[in-house]
């Protein structure tokens, strides 16, 4: 009876120590919530004696951890150091490769298109080389992920490769002299642009990274070179990247310090608005963007913006619905803790973030076009895949690009771009008076006193 309340009193201790190293301050939870520590502990310690195999309290306790985090969202998470190490893990960005989009094509590894500015560029690889050899090991009959991995390697670092080419007489592939590469870290394209008829001009932004701003601004100013009178935004599959860019984005349509986005939580430290400046570039531009069911994050903040400032009209289907602020805590056992803070609202107030675990609030969150158009996943899939098939060929100027697939949700924005979206901007606005002046009368006659039978009288 002694040594079970001895190993009671460490399991105790044990996870009074483990609750420690999550807070400093998480001894006033322990005082606080004492009956169900107790509760814990209890079950704790009837596993420990009595599951099947043995366990340990650390393991038990991390799981009770990782579980609590758990119940809160999708994306607070408990790291464990290992994970930890991962995310404050800078050099993962200082890995390189050659800059060479690659596909299965008969069984080969085989290059679709190198990458202008890359090495694989500058060495003249081709579209349509097989890979053979990476550093003297066969991957004929590696998956493509395998033989990716092989050529990838710290940025500065060397690599030979050897390849065949077809014979355009033959029409037989014949081995290549051995490549040596130096790999360097490729910044992938994020920018797609043309120009479509009636000098409508069209941008597709695939992510918001780091670069992001920079090659929107040059599309734009090539774009405005060639005449553009309208502008078609595609969000459309872009999953969001660093919240500067996006802000960034935005900045290029909207001036006069207008509201771009807002983070709102518990603690009023965890407020903060960003807003554009007091002048844009392209403020006047006719405009319209494009998003889907998987527009998130960062491309929400921008055509929610857009939209809530009636500088754009949003086209497409509800977005993802991802917009919320994470913050990483160091742990004192070099584990750490991803714990959402805030969320991001739009101008107007509208939380970007959906519940997803929550069906009664199926209705809230993301960011609804003006302009509905619905389209299969498979079949915009179909559209965006064309641009994996953009052929860049050493010694051509000009790419080449075959833009086939039907696309309802571009032709609509066409469709407004022509007629003038200032003509949806203003029915939205009328609408929104309308049901601003209606809410005004019914909160208006809830609070009027109700005549009584004698005042009638």
């Amino acid at each position: 009876m002694k040594g079970r309340k001895t190993t009671k009193f460490v399991t105790w201790a044990a996870v009074v120590f483990f609750i420690g190293t999550l807070f400093p301050y998480a001894y006033g939870a322990v005082d606080g919530g004492l009956k169900q520590l107790r509760t814990f502990v209890n079950v704790l310690e009837y596993i420990k004696e009595n599951y099947v195999e043995p366990t340990s309290t650390d393991t038990l306790v991390t799981g009770a951890i990782r579980g609590m985090v758990g119940e809160l969202d999708d994306f607070s998470q408990y790291l464990e150091p290992k994970d930890y190490d991962t995310l404050k893990d800078d050099t993962r960005g200082d890995f390189g490769g050659l800059g060479i989009r690659l596909s299965k094509v008969e069984g080969f590894v085989t290059v679709m298109s190198p990458m202008p500015g890359t090495p694989a560029f500058e060495a003249g690889v081709m579209p349509g080389d097989r890979i053979l050899r990476v550093d003297g090991q066969d991957v004929t009959s590696m998956d493509l992920d395998a033989a990716v991995e092989l050529m990838r390697g710290p940025a500065g670092s060397k690599v030979k490769i050897v390849m065949s080419r077809k014979n355009e007489k033959t029409g037989k592939y014949e081995e290549l002299p051995e490549y040596t590469f130096k790999r360097e870290k490729i910044v992938p394209e994020v920018v797609y642009y043309r120009m479509l008829p009636d000098h409508i001009g069209y941008i597709y932004l695939v992510d918001f990274s780091g670069h992001s701003t920079e090659e929107m601004k040059k599309a734009l100013e090539d774009l405005t070179k060639k005449g553009m009178k309208g502008l078609v935004l595609d969000l459309r599959f872009n999953p969001g990247g660093l919240l500067t860019g996006a802000a960034d984005v935005a900045k290029l349509f909207m001036g006069d310090n207008q509201m771009i986005v807002y983070t709102q939580g518990r603690k009023p430290e965890f407020y903060q608005e960003f807003k554009t400046g007091k002048t844009a570039p392209y403020p006047d531009i006719p405009l319209v963007v494009l998003i889907n069911q998987a527009s998130a994050s960062a491309s929400e903040i921008v055509s929610g913006a857009l939209q809530d400032n009636d500088r754009a009209v949003v086209v497409g289907q509800r977005s993802f619905g991802k917009a919320s602020v994470q913050q990483v805590l160091p742990l004192s056992d070099g584990a750490g803790l991803r714990l959402t803070i805030a969320r991001y609202y739009t101008p107007k107030g509208r939380m970007i973030q959906r519940d997803y675990r929550d069906k009664s609030k199926a209705n809230e969150g993301g960011i609804f076009p003006d302009v509905e158009v619905k389209m299969k996943p498979e079949d915009e899939v179909k559209i965006f895949m064309q641009y994996n098939n953009i052929v860049y060929t050493p010694g051509k100027s000009e790419p080449e690009a075959h833009f086939t697939e039907k696309d309802p949700v571009l032709d609509k924005a066409v469709e407004i771009l022509k007629e003038g979206p200032e003509k949806i901007i203003a029915k939205k606005a009328d609408t929104a008076k309308a049901q601003q002046e209606q809410a005004e009368q019914e909160a208006g006659s809830k609070t009027q006193p109700q005549k009584s039978a004698a005042d009638e009288k």
